[in-house]
C-alpha cells in the first residue's frame, strides 16, 4: 500500500558539550513543544536500585540550581503551558507545550535542571514516599496492577536488566541516599547522554541562539557505556501464574521475541503490523474469533513492547497479546486459538484488503500522534537518541505501508508455543 511521506523539516546539530539538538519548525500555530530525552530507563538501573530511574524522574521536578521547589510548575503554567515527564524501558523524558513566545522560558528551565537538580535529603525522602504511594495505587491496590508489563518480563527474560521490577521494591527505594542520587545524575544525566528537541512556531536561527545561550555552558560529560541487554531467544515455552486478590476475571498475556527494532527495522516492521492485524478492531483476527464468535474472552489486545511503544524501544523486546476471560474461562483454550489463527495466516495468507485496511489505520494513527507539536518533538527526540535519525518520523507510516503479505505470513509463522512466554492472572476478586 503506497502512503506518501510527510515533510516536516529537520535541523540537527550538536553542542560542544555533547548535547544533541533537533529542531523542526512549523509556523501553523503559535505553540511550541520542547522535549529533553535522557538515555536512561528502567533497563539501565543497577542491581539494588530498582525503581531508581522513575524515582529520579520525580527528583528532577524538585527544584534546580537557580529555582526552588515548584518553580518549574509555576513558570510553565504561568505562561499558559503544560508539562510532565515519564520513565520508559530505554529512556526518560521531560517535556512542555507552551505558547511560542515562552520558548526561551522552557529552554532555561530544562537547562537549569540539566545543569544541577536540587538533590537534598528532604527532596529524596519526600519523593520516595510519593513513588511508594504511586506503586500502591497503580500496582498493589488496583485490579491487574502491573499486568502484564511488570509480570511478563521476568517470565520471558533471565537478566536483571530485562527482568526486574521497573517500579521498584520498597526496600531498594527506602535504602537510596542522596549520594546515590548524585551518582545517578553524574552518570546518566550528562549532556552527552541527552537529546533536546523543539517543534513548532519558531525561527531556526533564533532558536539555535537560544539553545546555545542556555545549554552551551552546561558542563560537558560523556555518555556512559550502555549496559548490554542481550538475551537469547526462547527455545521452549515458559509459563507462570499468580493470584490477583482484586481481579474480578481471569486474564492471560503471552509474548514472543521480535527482531531488533534498531538494527533490523525491515525485519521488525512486519511484527508491528501483525500485532494490529491480529487485534485492532472488530474485523481483526483475534477479536472476531475470540470475542465475537467463540466468546472465550471479553477483550483482547496486541502491541509491540511491554509499554506499547514500537518505535521507542531497543532489543530485546516482544510482540505481546493480552486477554481478559469470562468467569471460569479456559486460558489454554485461548492460547490454542491464538496458535490456530497464527497458523492459518502462515498457511493461507491474509484475506483481501486485510493488510491494506490495517496499514491505512496504522498510518493514520502515526500521523495523528505527531500532528501536535509535542508529539512530534518527543518522537524526534527518541528517534535521534536511539537511531540518530529523527527524520525517520517523516517515513515511518510510509514504511508501514510497504510491509508485504509475505512478510506478515513469515512473522505469523514465528508465533509458536516453543518461543512463547505467558503469564496467567488467577482472579481472586471473584471469590
Amino acid at each position: 500500500m503506497r502512503i506518501p511521506a510527510s515533510k516536516y523539516p529537520v535541523e540537527r546539530f550538536t553542542l560542544p558539550n555533547g548535547l544533541r539538538v533537533v529542531l523542526t519548525p512549523d509556523r501553523a500555530a503559535p505553540v511550541v513543544g520542547v522535549a529533553v530525552v535522557y538515555d536512561v530507563g528502567i533497563r539501565s538501573e543497577p542491581q539494588g536500585r530498582t525503581g531508581f530511574a522513575h524515582l529520579f524522574e520525580h527528583l528532577m521536578f524538585q527544584g534546580s540550581e537557580n529555582l526552588e521547589k515548584l518553580a518549574h510548575f509555576r513558570h510553565v503554567q504561568g505562561s499558559g503551558g503544560t508539562f510532565n515527564g515519564s520513565t520508559h524501558f530505554d529512556y526518560t523524558d521531560y517535556f512542555e507545550t507552551l505558547p511560542s513566545n515562552a520558548l526561551e522560558r522552557a529552554l532555561f528551565l530544562e537547562a537549569d535542571r540539566m545543569r544541577a537538580p536540587r538533590l537534598t535529603e528532604e527532596n529524596l525522602r519526600n519523593q520516595i514516599d510519593v513513588v511508594k504511594e504511586e506503586i500502591r495505587v497503580n500496582v498493589l491496590n488496583r485490579p491487574y496492577g502491573g499486568f502484564p508489563w511488570l509480570r511478563l518480563p521476568p517470565v520471558m527474560f533471565d537478566t536483571f536488566a530485562n527482568a526486574h521490577d521497573g517500579y521498584g521494591s520498597f526496600e531498594d527505594l527506602e535504602s537510596a541516599t542522596v549520594a546515590d542520587a548524585a551518582d545517578f545524575f553524574d552518570r546518566y544525566y550528562a549532556c552527552g547522554n541527552a537529546v533536546l528537541a523543539v517543534s513548532g512556531d519558531f525561527d531556526v536561527v533564533t532558536a539555535t541562539e537560544l539553545v546555545e545561550r542556555h545549554f552551551g555552558d552546561v558542563p560537558a560529560r560523556p555518555a556512559p557505556v550502555r549496559p548490554d541487554f542481550t538475551e537469547p531467544d526462547l527455545t521452549s515455552e515458559r509459563r507462570a501464574s499468580y493470584e490477583d486478590r482484586l481481579a474480578p476475571l481471569p486474564a492471560i498475556a503471552a509474548a514472543w521475541r521480535v527482531p531488533d527494532p534498531i538494527s533490523d527495522l525491515e525485519g521488525y516492521l512486519p511484527y508491528v503490523v501483525l500485532a494490529e492485524v491480529l487485534t485492532d478492531g472488530d474485523a481483526s483476527r483475534l477479536v472476531e474469533r475470540l470475542v465475537l464468535r467463540d466468546r472465550s474472552v471479553t477483550s483482547v489486545g496486541g502491541y509491540i513492547g511491554f509499554m506499547g511503544e514500537p518505535f521507542a524501544v531497543r532489543d530485546p523486546t516482544a510482540l505481546v497479546l493480552q486477554a481478559h476471560l469470562p468467569p471460569g474461562g479456559d486460558v489454554d483454550k485461548v492460547l490454542r486459538t491464538v496458535e490456530e489463527e497464527c497458523a492459518r495466516i502462515a498457511a493461507d495468507g491474509l484475506a483481501p484488503d486485510e493488510l491494506s485496511r490495517t496499514q491505512a489505520r496504522m498510518a493514520t494513527h502515526l500521523l495523528r500522534d505527531t500532528d501536535a507539536v509535542l508529539g512530534r518533538a518527543l518522537q524526534m527526540a527518541v528517534l535521534e537518541q536511539q537511531r540518530g535519525e529523527p527524520e525517520l518520523l517523516n517515513s515511518l507510516h510510509t514504511l508501514i505501508g510497504e510491509v508485504t503479505e509475505e512478510q506478515i505470513v513469515a512473522a505469523a509463522g514465528q508465533l509458536v508455543p516453543s518461543r512463547r512466554a505467558a503469564v496467567e492472572v488467577i482472579a481472586g476478586g471473584a471469590k
